[in-house]
C-alpha cells in the first residue's frame, strides 16, 4: 500500500469550547449543509480508528476555526496533542492577515518548530458575477496583502480556501509574491458539476496554475447532499492533475469534515482508483512525496 501523507485534516476538543462554529451558533451557509454530525470532539484516537486501513505516515493539521481571541492558542494546544500522540506531524495555523496584530500572531506561531504555514479564508463573493476586485478582506485588498507579505519573513507557506472564481486574483497575488508558496485547498471547490460549471472551474485553475509557486490540494470533493460521487470526482481529479501536473498536486482527506460525505477508506481508495494507471513514481508524488516537500516534513 502506498505511504500516504494526509495533507489536510483537523482535530478539535469541544470540551474546551474554543471552536464556536461547532459549539455555539451554526454557520448559516456551510458548504455541506447540515453538519450536526461534526459537533463532537475529534482527536488523534478517533483519527487513528478512521485511518486504520491506510498507511498514513505523516499528517498536516490545518486550522479549524479556533476562537479568534487567541489564534496562537490552537497552536499551543496542538503542541500538547503532538507531545502525547505524535500527531499531527506539522501544522498550518490561522492568522487574520488584514488585522493590526498580524505580525504578533505570526511571531507567536513561529515559536513552534512544527509550524509550516498559515491559512486564512479571505472574503469571497457568493457567485462569480458578484466578484469585486480588491474588495475589503479579499486577496486583492492592499491591507490584506500587507499581511500576506509578512509570510516570507517567517518562511511560511499559505493555504488558501476560496471559490474558484477568485483564483484569477490569486494568480496576481502569486506573481506579486513569488517566494511564498500558495496551496489552493479543496481542489478549488468545483461544486458545480455541470459542463459549464466544470469548464469555468478548469479555466480558473489554469489561470492560477500558470504561477509556479502555486500548488493544489486535491481534497474536499464531497457534495452538498453528503455524497462522494466517484465517477464525477475521478474526472475532477484527473483534470486537476492535468492542469497542475503531478509535481504540484497532493491528496488529502479533509477529515473529519468530509466524514459527512464518506468514510476515510472510500475517499483515499477513491483517489487510488482515480490514478491507478499512473506510473508508480507519479502515484508516490501525489500521495506522499509532494506533501513532504511542500510542507517540509522530515520526520
Amino acid at each position: 500500500m502506498n505511504a500516504f501523507v494526509d495533507a489536510h485534516h483537523h482535530f478539535w476538543d469541544l470540551t474546551q469550547r474554543r471552536h464556536p462554529w461547532l459549539t455555539d451558533a451554526r454557520l448559516p451557509a456551510f458548504r455541506y449543509g447540515d453538519y450536526a454530525a461534526l459537533c463532537r470532539s475529534y482527536l488523534p484516537e478517533d483519527y487513528g480508528r478512521d485511518t486504520a486501513r491506510q498507511n498514513v505516515v505523516a499528517s498536516v493539521h490545518v486550522e479549524a476555526e479556533w476562537a479568534l481571541d487567541d489564534e496562537v492558542g490552537e497552536t499551543r494546544w496542538l503542541a500538547e496533542v503532538r507531545a502525547r500522540h505524535g500527531r499531527p506531524t506539522v501544522v498550518v495555523a490561522h492568522a487574520r492577515l488584514e488585522h493590526d496584530d498580524v505580525e504578533d500572531v505570526l511571531a507567536g506561531h513561529a515559536a513552534f518548530d512544527f509550524m509550516r504555514g498559515i491559512r486564512h479564508k479571505p472574503a469571497a463573493a457568493p457567485t462569480p458575477d458578484a466578484v469585486v476586485k480588491g474588495a475589503p478582506g479579499s486577496t486583492g485588498d492592499p491591507r490584506w496583502r500587507r499581511g500576506f507579505a509578512l509570510l516570507e519573513r517567517y518562511g511560511f507557506s499559505f493555504d488558501l480556501q476560496t471559490p474558484w472564481w477568485h483564483l484569477p486574483e490569486v494568480a496576481d497575488l502569486a506573481h506579486e509574491f513569488p517566494r511564498t508558496t500558495i496551496i489552493v485547498n479543496h481542489t478549488g471547490r468545483p461544486t458545480d458539476r455541470t459542463p459549464d460549471g466544470l469548464e469555468a472551474w478548469r479555466d480558473a485553475l489554469e489561470t492560477v496554475a500558470a504561477a509556479p509557486n502555486v500548488a493544489l490540494k486535491i481534497s474536499g470533493l464531497g457534495q452538498a447532499d453528503h455524497s462522494w460521487p466517484y465517477a464525477s470526482n475521478r474526472r475532477v481529479v484527473r483534470d486537476a492533475i492535468t492542469i497542475f501536473g503531478v509535481e504540484r498536486c497532493m491528496f488529502a482527506s479533509n477529515y473529519p469534515v468530509d466524514a459527512l460525505c464518506a468514510d476515510y477508506d472510500t475517499i483515499v481508495d477513491g483517489f487510488h482508483r482515480s490514478v491507478h494507471d499512473f506510473a508508480p513514481e507519479d502515484q508516490a508524488r501525489l500521495f506522499h512525496d509532494n506533501a513532504r516537500r511542500i510542507y517540509r516534513i522530515t520526520a
